[in-house]
């Protein structure tokens, strides 16, 4: 029985990371320049807040796969498409 209800914290606690993860990224893909994206050979815009908003909600929803795309969806954009807008846009990280 305890290690049942453990796994479930865990569970929670992770999956709240993730929601938080995807949050931050939706937000700051939002304040970035349209021309941005585009400088650095990613996708649009629109396209990152489409896919980040959907992490955000799938992990909202708490669909069982959904998780761990967002995870990857949300982790893709901070780790490969952040530092190059910031980059470009000659902010500090």
């Amino acid at each position: 029985m305890y290690l049942a209800s453990l796994t479930g914290y865990v569970l929670f606690a992770l999956q709240s990371a993730v929601f938080v993860m995807a949050l931050y990224a939706l937000v700051h893909a939002a304040m970035q320049r349209p021309d941005a994206y585009t400088a650095v050979d990613k996708l649009t815009k629109p396209v990152w807040l489409a896919i980040l908003a959907a992490a955000a909600v799938v992990v909202w929803v708490m669909v069982p796969v959904g998780g761990a795309i967002a995870a990857c969806a949300a982790g893709v954009y901070l780790v490969d498409v952040k530092p190059k807008l910031l980059e470009v846009q000659g902010k500090s990280r």
